[in-house]
């Protein structure tokens, strides 16, 4: 009863709710013509987030907006693609984040949302990672794109097929086999913790999807194990290192023109959604030691 009554007042109060009173008429945020666009307010970037709240399509301007994407970034190859994309395929970062979150808000039965762990499984790379840039990668993935394990995750294990299974296994041990998340070192912002995530890759994005796939009894985490603890605060909270794009000490990209930052908390300071995040990582590995 709690719980259903928590769930009921998500569109009515705090974060949420300020999310969806932003929403145009139409069922969009910023601009129908363009619903990526501007990073990071535009449609999808707020949809990911009201989806990570626990809204679903029940809500009629959920399901407007998830309508958007399903009829308008469904491509061919059975991926998700902003429309106006001139490549002929989809792209990983982007169908890894829309299927998570039309999962999510009730889509796993759409044939469309379906055919998108497909095209995952397809677009795997030799070393059983993946790249966004399918055409430079080489064979080669990288760990910023995380969004096919992530997508992989909210999907019920009775819906895995033996070639999704086989590849949630490959894509795991991308980053376990060879101690991935301790290449962290070589690139200082993954240290630091970020809410909302968008596309981008820290420790505790990795934690939280190994530990979702199943891993947490997995020994090669705990060096990022480690590195969340030693984060603590001592009144057993984390802090929000960052907000995306990340462009603090360590980053090794500059942009041309300054993104909207879409922020739901403060930088360095204690973070509800961190500490969540990070309780949930450490309760299943503590579940299973």
């Amino acid at each position: 009863m709690e719980v259903r009554t928590a769930y009921s007042r998500l569109p009515r109060i705090g974060w949420a709710h300020n999310i969806l009173a932003s929403q145009k008429p139409g069922g969009f945020w910023e601009s129908r013509k363009d619903l990526y666009r501007p990073k990071y307010t535009a449609t999808i970037w707020r949809l990911i987030v009201l989806a990570e709240l626990g809204l679903t399509a029940k809500d009629p301007r959920i399901q407007q907006s998830c309508e958007f994407f399903l009829n308008e970034y469904t491509r061919p190859d059975g991926g998700f693609d902003d429309s106006t994309n001139p490549l002929s395929r989809s792209e990983v970062c982007l169908t890894g984040n829309l299927a998570r979150t039309l999962v999510r808000c009730g889509y796993l039965e759409d044939a469309r949302v379906r055919a998108a762990y497909d095209w995952f499984v397809d677009h795997q790379m030799e070393d059983d990672g993946w790249h966004c840039f399918i055409e430079r990668a080489s064979g080669r993935g990288t760990l910023d794109c995380w969004e096919a394990l992530s997508a992989y995750s909210v999907l019920p294990r009775r819906k895995w097929t033996r070639r999704i299974k086989r590849s949630v296994e490959n894509g795991a041990e991308f980053y376990l086999e060879r101690k991935r998340f301790q290449e962290g070192r070589r690139y200082i912002p993954w240290f630091r913790f970020h809410y909302p995530v968008h596309y981008y890759y820290d420790i505790l994005v990795g934690l939280d999807v190994l530990t979702s796939l199943g891993y947490e009894d997995d020994k090669r985490l705990k060096p990022a194990l480690k590195i969340l603890e030693n984060k603590r605060r001592i009144d057993g909270t984390w802090d929000l290192g960052s907000i995306h794009p990340d462009l603090g000490p360590g980053a090794d990209y500059k942009l041309k023109k300054r993104p909207k930052r879409f922020a739901l908390e403060r930088e360095n300071q204690p973070s509800k959604w961190i500490t969540l995040t990070a309780l949930s990582v450490l309760k299943k590995v503590n579940e299973e030691s």
